[in-house]
């Protein structure tokens, strides 16, 4: 069990959100942030645990380190991690899963590392009570997290979040989605959107952008509609804490004041936008419309366009003709709108034809993108564009 009243907490993100997620920890008073690669840190309290996992839309998971040594081989491992009392912790009739990120030389893999220190785990609990905890690797009570850097410092941590914060609880699980949620909501909180202007994405697919854009609007905490949350099964698990900061949650909800439309050229992509929206319940504040993005009449009401559009793998050989096309219709029909999306094509982009005002770097999984934005000027600025 976690006794101490304040304990150092980490927040996992992805690479180039660091900063958006460190403006997410101001909203709740918390400004001792140590910014680091794809994380940050702060000293907080159980509080902190269940309102930032409730609440923050740019986080992967978040942790709390247990105990951190240095090591000299992996028996050294097994032998530290088997000295911490793991009865403060969890229970032998639980499971339990070790996730590991070894930079060591001393493991040439990183499974090899989270084995010897599953090892260690089991055989306190074995020689204690002569049982051993069961690993589940699908969906386990307790879920560590084991860290070695590249001098051997080894970090154990719980992890509070369990599954990965990007799961949202909407999401149709026939639906695959090009974008993660996480990064969605971090891409609308990089750019200039106000959140009571028009928010329009051409490419809406299965209408994640969308969807984390109402929910930024409403006010609507990311993770309201998760079940289950890692810290969930922890021996000093607050039920009665966490419930009123889920009611203060749904207290602070706003209404729509704009208009958030997704246009998409496939019914059935559509129709999966459709079912994940439901789910979500923003029917009644979603718009859809499938059509080509090309014939899709902009609402006067000026704001900002914020798309995923196909780049290579979802597209083929025509991707440059699309990129051409995007530009193409910014400037004829969205004069006076903030338009940004997201791409990997570094030469398709060239087609846009337009001179971005901003250049963004972010990874989409695994594939490094851009976030580029375009400027639309209306009147008294002209539009640049590029030859």
């Amino acid at each position: 069990m976690i006794t101490r009243k304040e304990f150092k907490i980490i927040i996992k993100t992805s690479f180039g959100l660091e900063e958006v997620l460190i403006e997410e920890l101001k909203q709740f008073g918390i400004n001792n942030v140590e910014l680091g690669n794809r994380a940050v840190t702060f000293t907080g309290n159980l509080s902190d645990v269940y309102k930032t996992n409730l609440w923050l839309r740019t986080a992967n998971r978040i942790i709390v380190p247990l105990q951190s040594f240095t090591i000299s081989s992996d028996g050294d491992l097994y032998d530290k991690i088997k000295k911490i009392n793991w009865d403060d912790y969890f229970s032998v009739n639980q499971t339990f899963l070790i996730d590991s990120t070894v930079f060591s030389p001393l493991f040439n893999h990183t499974k090899y590392a989270a084995f010897k220190a599953k090892d260690a785990v089991v055989d306190q609990f074995r020689d204690k009570y002569n049982i051993r905890p069961n690993v589940d690797t699908e969906n386990p009570d307790i879920r560590l997290n084991l860290h070695i850097d590249n001098e051997n410092l080894c970090t154990i941590s719980l992890d509070s979040s369990g599954d990965n914060l990007f799961k949202r609880g909407y999401r149709d699980s026939r639906s695959i989605a090009p974008m993660k949620e996480d990064l969605a909501a971090g891409l609308i909180l990089l750019s200039d959107w106000d959140k009571s202007s028009t928010f329009i994405d051409l490419f809406c697919g299965s209408g994640t952008l969308l969807i984390e854009a109402a929910m930024i609007a409403k006010n609507i905490a990311p993770n309201l509609k998760r079940e289950r949350f890692g810290f969930m099964n922890w021996k000093n698990y607050d039920a009665n804490l966490f419930n009123t900061l889920k009611k203060e949650a749904l207290e602070v909800q706003k209404p729509l004041e704009n208009k958030i439309i997704g246009v998409d050229i496939s019914g059935r992509t559509l129709g999966m936008a459709r079912a994940n929206i439901s789910s979500a319940g923003l029917s009644n504040v979603i718009e859809l419309h499938k059509k080509d993005f090309k014939e899709f009449n902009a609402p006067k009401e000026k704001g900002v366009i914020i798309s995923n559009p196909p780049y290579g793998e979802r597209m083929g050989e025509n991707v440059d003709e699309l990129y051409k096309d995007f530009g193409d219709i910014l400037k004829q029909k969205y004069a006076g709108y903030s338009a940004w999306f997201i791409s990997s094509n570094m030469e398709a982009l060239k087609k846009v034809g337009l001179k971005p005002s901003r250049k963004i770097k972010v990874f989409n999984g695994n594939l490094e993108c851009r976030l580029m934005n375009y400027q639309l000027y209306d009147g008294s600025k002209k539009m640049e564009s590029v030859s």
